[in-house]
């Protein structure tokens, strides 16, 4: 039986089920069956399918392409048979063609602005780096239409610990926010793991 557990005290998402249901190129192969949708963002070798299988408790589910940018689908997975976990097509690589950059924009701007079972955006960017003017475009674009958003640092675990406040102050002056509203995230040392939960559950409309 496909489960979905809610503590009182001590919320938490136990993963019992998931599966890749769709991969899709066009709004018509979205999923019609009205289960809420997290949609995750963010340029290529962000980190997004180690992201993924930390989330789900699963060690290669979503597998990490030897290719930046060769993912072109909008991945849908389903969590518990409850929610879906969508996962975009990494944007700022250079190697992918103008032609399917643009192909991408329109699958995520139809995406963005059309779909109302999504209930927020977690944005994935690079604790190692600045963000880049993709990232920053991305997320101003997210502000401009009120879609909910976190911000989640990925391979926080590749920074010392005596240089986190700096990154984190450096990320967050970039996007003209406060340090406090990024999410540190480590796929191996599983950082922030239970706080991509926590949003989750905050959000979903349990009946």
């Amino acid at each position: 039986m496909k489960l979905f557990v809610i503590m009182i005290t001590v919320i938490y998402v136990k993963v019992l089920d998931v599966e890749l249901t769709i991969s899709a190129v066009r709004e018509s192969q979205f999923p019609t069956d009205g289960k809420e949708e997290y949609l995750l963002v963010g340029r290529s070798n962000v980190g997004k399918s180690s992201f993924i299988n930390s989330i789900i408790n699963r060690k290669n589910f979503a597998r990490t392409s030897a290719t930046p940018g060769k993912t072109q689908t909008l991945n849908f997975y389903l969590v518990n048979d409850y929610f879906y976990l969508v996962d975009a097509p990494g944007y700022g690589y250079a190697k992918v063609s103008k032609q399917l950059k643009n192909k991408f924009g329109l699958i995520m701007e139809e995406y963005l602005e059309k779909r109302e079972t999504l209930k927020m955006v977690f944005m994935l960017i690079d604790f190692r780096h600045k963000p880049t003017e993709d990232d920053i475009m991305m997320y101003n674009y997210l502000q401009h239409y009120n879609i909910p958003v976190t911000l989640v640092c990925t391979k926080v675990d590749k920074v010392g610990k005596n240089s986190h406040n700096k990154q984190a102050n450096l990320i967050a002056k970039s996007l003209g926010i406060t340090p406090k509203e990024l999410l540190l995230f480590s796929s191996v040392t599983k950082l922030g793991r239970q706080e991509v939960y926590n949003r989750i559950e905050e959000t979903l409309d349990i009946k």
